[in-house]
């Protein structure tokens, strides 16, 4: 069902017009799986590699459903998108204009870093599809903001990276204000995550869905590893990749927000165009620095996790993740920056010692082998473990402890706190003393108290006698 013509899908002559102007002619897979299920009022759960088209594969056919039927409620929000990140949303708010842009539809986005009273003007013009992170939706729930009385249509995106960030509370209370017979659509790169499936169970609430699953044949995505000391090493590693290597745009990928803001100012003062993405950075700032990213004034972004989820930037053909991924969809999320819509990319990691074993694993859990290289004049010292086991991890020694066989083992006192009294050093006693210690131990009655004993004088200086 791969590169269907969209007008087989589609019958919108408007939606049609908006694909033309976007140059969009077939469908991937995704899709044209997608496409006619939601059509059909069924509940969806896809997984699909990221950079499959997910976004379009729901907005289209919820687009058709509003300029083809009407509205339960005229007062109410008739299609509800969240997502996890405020980037993620921002880039299905223009994809959506886009594919509005022939329509009267009305969108609107509400997230985090922008005003209330804002946000409730927008609100109050009744758009009927909205885009949302959940926490701040669940700011307008509670002020009252919001209608979703006749809400037709409920869409997850990226719903596995909800449940990482702690978001699943706010997406059931959600659910909870929602008409209760809308349709729900779960898309993301994975379903498979732990905990995810008790999530939609939660939000499915009984109702009964279909799965779809694409999987990625074809790898378009060079993924290889480069062995580094320490920070520093990794530092010039990438300093030497990003000067040696051809591409248009890269992003850099690392796990905290402090060492994002290192390699930027590293990036900058190596003459680099560097743009940085994390998140300490204010809405403003962040959406600044994506722009000129995107319109190719910097070729370089520096960024979190943040960054790793749903964002399509064309010409990104290079990823280097300075820090390993802490999981296998994470590093899938990374790397699919690159080698979307059937292009080829590169994934570089930079790999310490104390990253070996997490990278095995995320090798073992994708089951695919990273290409292993070096840059001249930059091998390190670390050439990997020594004894790696059957899973690829390194193989330590164990440390056996020395016990004698033939002698019983010493038998194990409990020491209790009330018997560790700080008592302070003792005087050693006189030779003397120790003396009438002897005589004394004799007079000793039977309930372990001396009696009392008077002092010594000595003899009376009478004088002289006659």
């Amino acid at each position: 069902m791969d590169n269907t013509p969209f007008v087989d899908l589609i019958t919108h002559p408007q939606l049609l017009k908006a694909l033309e102007s976007l140059e969009l002619v077939r469908a991937t897979q995704v899709q044209a799986l997608a496409i006619p299920e939601v059509l059909n009022n069924k509940n969806l759960l896809v997984s699909a590699k990221t950079g499959s088209g997910k976004t379009i594969a729901f907005l289209l056919p919820v687009l058709q459903k509003i300029l083809t039927t009407d509205p339960l409620n005229a007062l109410s929000t008739r299609v509800l998108i969240l997502s996890p990140t405020r980037e993620l949303a921002r880039q299905i708010m223009k994809t959506t204009q886009q594919l509005c842009r022939f329509t009267n539809i009305k969108v609107a986005m509400v997230t985090g870093g922008e005003e209330l009273k804002y946000q409730k003007a927008l609100l109050r013009k009744n758009p009927e599809i909205l885009v949302a992170t959940p926490g701040r939706l669940m700011e307008h729930i509670r002020i009252k903001s919001t209608d979703f009385s006749g809400l037709e249509v409920l869409i997850l995106d990226e719903a596995d990276r909800m449940l990482d960030m702690g978001l699943s509370e706010d997406v059931l209370g959600i659910n909870e204000v929602c008409y209760p017979e809308h349709q729900t659509l779960l898309f993301s790169a994975t379903l498979e995550q732990r905990g995810l499936r008790h999530l939609i169970k939660q939000v499915m609430q009984e109702k009964p869905a279909e799965e779809i699953a694409v999987e990625d044949k074809d790898n378009r995505i060079q993924q290889q590893i480069i062995l580094a000391d320490d920070d520093k090493h990794k530092e010039k590693l990438l300093l030497a990749l990003l000067a040696r290597s051809t591409y248009d745009k890269a992003i850099v990928f690392t796990n905290t927000k402090i060492k994002a803001a290192q390699l930027d100012g590293l990036l900058r003062y190596n003459k680099h165009g560097t743009s940085a993405l994390h998140g300490d950075m204010t809405q403003d700032q962040r959406k600044r620095s994506l722009d000129i990213f995107r319109q190719g004034h910097t070729r370089i972004l520096v960024a979190t996790d943040v960054a790793a989820r749903g964002l399509d930037i064309e010409g990104v053909d290079l990823v280097i993740n300075v820090d390993m991924a802490q999981s296998g969809d994470d590093y899938t999320h990374r790397i699919g920056r690159t080698g979307r819509a059937e292009k080829t990319g590169r994934a570089v990691s930079l790999i310490a010692a104390n990253e070996w074993n997490l990278m095995s694993s995320i090798e073992r859990y994708l089951k695919v082998n990273f290409e292993r290289i070096t840059v001249p004049g930059l091998v390190g010292s670390y050439t990997g473990p020594k004894k790696v086991k059957a899973s690829g991890k390194a193989s330590g020694t164990k440390k056996k402890k020395a016990t004698d066989s033939k002698s019983p083992a010493a038998p194990k006192v409990k020491v209790r706190e009330r018997d560790k009294k700080n008592i302070g050093k003792r005087r050693a006693p006189s030779a003397s003393t120790a003396a009438g210690r002897d005589e004394n131990k004799s007079q000793i009655i039977g309930d372990g108290f001396a009696p009392l004993r008077r002092k010594r004088s000595g003899p009376a200086d009478l004088g002289d006698e006659d």
